[in-house]
């Protein structure tokens, strides 16, 4: 169900009354951001699918579900599948239960500290989500942690090994607050294995003329929660924007 309680940022505030900066902006973008991102929503939704391998009867979880549109295509195309979506903004989530069935469950949560229990999901998805999580070697290692062994990861995000997301990503590091990083495939690939995946693909692609994309797929193949590598210990976890040292909520 669809929670309504104050949402702690994981990464602190300024004050207790103050919101992350990717909560206040996405709040603001709810109401329209379907209608306004509708190319997008829709491509990045179908790429991902067509990368996503979805029996029957499983259970997933969307990282930063948004709106819904991911959660939604699946409802339909796998009826029998139990879904799960989790996000940190109220407002996204309330769009999302709006265009949702009531099968899909909902929750108010961050990637770094998602609110389930080990093991629970066959395949936990993440599309569009990741250069705004504050922390990413631990929201990985919380997406793994709530995996079953032999389940599925899939993450979907900008890429910035095309120049146009190099261009964005110096943009709204200066000038978004919600904003946290665009990551380069090599960059993925070493972030995947500080949370210990070892044997993830990475695919680049571009949807349109100008804009590209990659996706990372891997399978757990370990129990447990894999330990943050030594090199994710000797650096910070949190990518500080330019221009400003201040502590950012990430959207997960």
């Amino acid at each position: 169900m669809l929670s309504v309680m104050r949402l702690r940022s994981p990464h602190g505030s300024k004050s207790p009354a103050s919101k992350p900066p990717v909560v206040e902006e996405y709040a603001r973008l709810a109401s329209t951001y379907d209608a306004k991102w509708s190319f997008y929503i829709e491509t990045t939704t179908r790429e991902t699918l067509a990368r996503l391998r979805l029996k029957p009867s499983d259970r997933l979880l969307d990282v930063g579900c948004g709106t819904g549109a991911l959660l939604s295509r699946l409802s339909s195309s796998h009826p029998a599948a139990q879904l799960f979506g989790v996000d940190p903004v109220p407002e996204m989530l309330a769009v999302a239960r709006r265009g949702a069935p009531p099968a899909v469950r909902l929750a108010a949560g961050w990637a770094e500290r998602l609110p389930f229990e080990s093991g629970r999901f066959d395949v936990v998805v993440s599309c569009n989500v990741f250069h705004y999580i504050q922390e990413p070697t631990a929201a990985l290692i919380e997406m793994n942690r709530v995996l079953r062994p032999g389940g599925q990861l899939v993450i979907t995000d900008w890429c910035d090994d095309y120049l146009i997301c190099r261009l964005c990503d110096l943009y709204y590091r200066w000038f978004s607050p919600s904003h946290v990083k665009i990551y380069r495939k090599r960059e993925c690939l070493r972030l995947l294995r500080e949370a210990g995946h070892d044997d993830a693909d990475v695919e680049r692609y571009k949807i349109s003329w100008l804009w590209g994309l990659m996706t990372a797929r891997v399978t757990k193949v370990q129990t447990g929660t894999p330990a943050i590598s030594p090199a994710a210990l000797a650096r910070p976890l949190v990518h500080t924007p330019l221009g400003t040292s201040s502590l950012k909520g990430g959207r997960g």
